[in-house]
């Protein structure tokens, strides 16, 4: 029986062929003048890395390693945020406190015991953020002394969902500014310098 399809054609690679590199539709390079959603994790376009409550926090942090991120958002069985967990939380001192405070082991610890639960969560409007340029936001989240921020949106129901998520490393990839993952303070005194010249 004949095939009614056809054989591709193949190509020889040259030495060294670069791989793409996934960049969630956004700028390699921005500024602080330039809009804000240049900068944001858009969740329309890019799968929400996500946890369960109950999850170990070894595992949620491995998760984080595997997916190249430093922050998970934590949803229930409807896919409703129940809160958010950094690597901040998990390697600070947030399980050390709970560890003597409750008597428990350290590999006990789930998710649920150091997550910032959703009531405690201010986010950001999508309207703002569309107004807004990228110092906007490194301001706003230099103030609240934040490595990352939510960004709320509605739905097609007028609902609200949460729409995206800023990220002090990624702001900082984009701006051409080396951050450490753990330097909270001299990432902020590394971009302030750009918010401020001169000073």
């Amino acid at each position: 029986m004949t095939s009614s399809y056809s054989r591709l054609h193949s190509v020889s690679l040259s030495a060294e062929t670069p791989v793409y590199r996934f960049n969630q539709g956004l700028p390699v390079a921005t500024k602080m003048k330039e809009p804000a959603v240049n900068v944001m994790t858009d969740l329309k376009r890019v799968e929400a890395i996500t946890v369960g409550s109950n999850v170990l926090i070894d595992e949620a942090l491995q998760k984080m390693i595997y997916a190249g991120v430093r922050l998970l958002i934590v949803i229930n069985e409807d896919y409703h945020l129940k809160g958010v967990i950094t690597a901040r939380d998990i390697m600070g001192e947030k399980p050390v406190n709970y560890v003597a405070k409750e008597r428990v082991a350290h590999n006990e610890i789930i998710v649920a015991h150091i997550m910032t639960p959703d009531n405690e969560i201010e986010a950001l409007s999508m309207d703002a953020v569309e107004r807004s340029c990228v110092g906007d936001v490194v301001e706003t989240l230099r103030q609240a002394q934040r490595q990352h921020a939510l960004v709320l949106d509605d739905d097609d129901h007028s609902r609200p969902i949460i729409r995206g998520i800023f990220s002090i490393t990624q702001i900082g990839r984009q701006l051409s500014i080396d951050i450490p993952p753990t330097g909270l303070v001299q990432s902020f005194a590394e971009i302030e310098a750009l918010l401020h010249p001169g000073n």
